[in-house]
């Protein structure tokens, strides 16, 4: 309670002072105070990003921010159906990718198992953007493999441009009878902006397109004698049903603004592949603990989860709060979250998270040349699961960590960097505790060159520390199909990053390339144990060197142009190896296979369409316990038309289509991906107002 009484005074503080600037008898122009995910982003990076926003983000919007960002390059989604799925960078994911919304942990379960969804709805987002590579020296020690942020809007930041402004939009999917609805607000007047957001969601078990388990599965079950009949043509589990909502406003004045927003989400979804006390029970642990393991396949044998949050929202900024300082910004997120797994209607296991995080950050004037940021950011996390599926006792996680970034020009190349200290405590239930130092440092070099040439080179050296599941947990997890078993003497992990960027942004084509290597000590995972405990495969975190190298590229040109239209080509890649230091099998388990894809894009007045085929490989190079996954293909198309129907109301219909060759798709980074693949041919249609 210290930290948000701490908070909240002096975001009141903040509101005070914005306030008096509201009520100044000699009117200026209103200094915007621009938030993102980087405070220093404005001149450019030498760490790769994506932004998806407007029409971009609207056409590649899904049911999770993890489906979402998953086909840009160097990210992929680990999906556990249609309700959950993580994003997964450049190979890394878990706790080493962060999630947020508006610069906040998303404070939910999510990282703790693959089959808890992401609280955050990406119907809602403004803009989303993505950092690709270590992000620990902004977002904590965790953020290694990179930070998926969503901006929504919820708190506004400047005064109202219109009384009243907002968007509609509906969809209707054919595969699964699909039905998504989404509405915002925004208005005010004067210092007083507000905003308004809801949505709802709903899907039944979506069709597939063969066995709903993968053939090396079914084969290895055939050699054991499961005679079994699998599922076919649509996945038990895959349906889900959620809503939610939210208000904020704000108090803007000519130097600032203060505002809140809170939040309410709910969810109903199946998991699909079971993990009950099915017919897989007693399988011979050799095969893979996420393939060997499924549930019943009936529907009234799937396990379903019942998520319910509400989270509170604070924020403040203020231009030249006193000399030396250009502006500070102070956000608070504070979070209720509880979700119940249930088996045949009764309650199995009770997951509860309290959360908030604090940061405030003061980007000062230059010193010695250099532009920056100091900030300081608090977590405290109390998280407790109770039940059958209970595999780690109550713990409290609380870290504490100050930073600095900055930036500095030279005539011939920009600068970039920063270093970060952090504290990391971990209290569990049982009496065990433990305190680990971590930290971050990072140096970049932006180097233009030619018309529109750029060259980022980045270094960076992080310390993260374990969390409270790699140290604690014990219990069999039925979703990884295992029993897992933590290590409290594990040691922080550490890592040594590079990473080159080479990008061109002319007026008629765009690359984007990005080669890295990130070299861990110590790096955690889970290895098999070779035993066996209540019916499951041990596994145990363990500590081994590693390595991980890859290269993403992004390619687009506008080959035609006419009045009032274009025609666009591109094409992109991607490929992730990753190794662990040990003998015999060096592979690490789900890492993403290579990808590439083309794409078409033509405008001509008022009617857009896209043409997307995507070829993802085969991934032969498999971890102990797991199953190799066969290739497949994605093509997708688009089209819209926007029209004007008068009074300031704008609308577009479009009609897309997903997956159209109906072939097999299974991420290959998913837990479930030999029980559960991805959506056979789906179409869908929608209608988008805005006014």
């Amino acid at each position: 309670m210290k930290p948000i009484r701490a908070a909240t005074a002096t975001l009141g503080c903040l509101a005070i002072a914005v306030a008096c600037s509201a009520t100044a008898e000699a009117p200026r122009p209103i200094e915007q105070v621009v938030v993102t995910s980087h405070p220093l982003s404005a001149e450019g990076l030498a760490l790769s990003t994506e932004v998806l926003e407007r029409e971009e983000l609207a056409r590649k919007l899904e049911s999770s921010v993890g489906e979402t960002v998953g086909r840009e390059p160097g990210v992929h989604a680990a999906s556990f159906g249609q309700a959950a799925s993580r994003p997964v960078i450049h190979g890394l994911s878990g706790p080493r990718v962060r999630l947020m919304e508006d610069r906040i942990d998303a404070l939910d379960a999510s990282v703790t198992s693959a089959d808890h969804a992401v609280t955050i709805e990406p119907f809602v987002a403004d803009r989303i953007e993505v950092l690709k590579g270590p992000s620990t020296l902004l977002y904590g020690s965790g953020a290694i493999g990179g930070v998926v942020d969503v901006h929504t809007g919820r708190i506004p930041h400047e005064q109202a441009a219109a009384p009243l402004s907002g968007r509609l939009e509906g969809r209707l999917g054919d595969n699964g009878d699909r039905r998504t609805a989404a509405a915002r607000l925004d208005g005010g007047g004067g210092a007083l902006a507000w905003h308004l957001d809801g949505f709802t969601r709903e899907a039944e078990p979506y069709d597939i397109p063969g066995f709903a388990e993968s053939r090396r599965l079914r084969a290895l079950e055939a050699q054991t004698g499961d005679d079994h009949e699998p599922a076919r043509g649509r996945l038990p589990g895959s349906d889900l049903e959620s809503r939610g909502g939210a208000a904020g406003f704000s108090v803007i004045g000519e130097r600032g603004f203060a505002g809140m927003a809170i939040s309410r989400l709910t969810a109903d979804y199946g998991l699909p592949g079971g993990h009950g006390d099915g017919h897989h029970g007693d399988r011979d642990p050799e095969i893979a603990p996420a393939e060997g393991a499924g549930g019943g396949h009936g529907e009234d044998d799937v396990p379903r989860v019942d998520l319910a949050q509400t989270r509170l929202d604070l924020e403040a900024a203020l231009a030249d709060p006193f000399p030396g300082i250009e502006s500070v910004n102070l956000r608070v997120g504070v979070n209720d979250y509880r979700h119940r797994e249930r088996e045949a209607d009764a309650v199995a296991t009770r997951f509860d998270n309290d959360a908030l995080e604090a940061r405030i950050e003061l980007t000062h004037r230059p010193v010695g040349d250099w532009r920056g940021a100091v900030g300081l950011q608090l977590t405290d996390r109390d998280f407790s699961a109770l039940g059958e599926e209970a595999f780690i006792a109550p713990v409290e996680t609380r870290s504490l960590g100050l930073f600095w970034v900055g930036e500095r020009s030279f005539p011939a190349f920009d600068l970039e960097g920063g270093i970060r200290l952090e504290r990391v405590e971990v209290d569990s239930s049982t009496g065990a505790h433990e305190r680990f130092g971590a930290g971050a440092a990072s140096l970049g070099l932006i180097l233009p060159f030619g018309e529109a040439w750029s060259l980022g080179l980045l270094a960076d050296y992080a310390v993260r520390a374990p969390i409270a599941e790699e140290l604690y947990s014990f219990g069999p997890h039925l979703t990884t199909r295992s029993f897992e078993v933590g290590n409290p003497d594990l040691d922080p992990e550490r890592v040594v990053s590079a990473a080159v960027n080479l990008r061109y942004a002319g007026a008629r084509w765009f690359l984007d390339t990005t080669a890295y290597y990130n070299r861990f000590a110590d790096f955690i995972y889970q290895a098999p144990a070779g035993t066996v405990r209540d019916g499951l495969p041990v596994f145990a975190y363990r500590q081994d060197d590693a390595h991980f190298a890859g290269l993403d590229a992004e390619v687009r040109a506008t080959v035609a142009e006419w009045r009032g239209g274009l025609l666009e080509l591109s094409a992109r890649f991607d490929t992730v190896s990753g190794t662990v230091d040990v003998t015999g099998d060096d592979d690490l388990p789900r890492l993403p296979p290579t990808r590439y894809g083309f794409g078409l894009r033509a405008a001509w007045g008022p009617v857009r369409g896209n043409i997307e085929h995507v070829r993802v490989r085969a991934q032969r190079h498999v971890a102990d316990h797991e199953l190799p996954t066969d290739a497949y293909a994605d093509l997708r198309a688009f089209l819209g038309a926007d029209l004007s129907l008068g009074h300031g109301l704008e609308a577009t219909l479009f009609l897309q289509g997903r997956n159209l060759t109906d072939d097999e798709q299974r991420q290959h980074t998913s837990y479930v991906k030999d029980l559960a693949p991805l959506p056979g041919r789906t179409v869908e249609a929608g209608l988008r107002l805005r006014f």
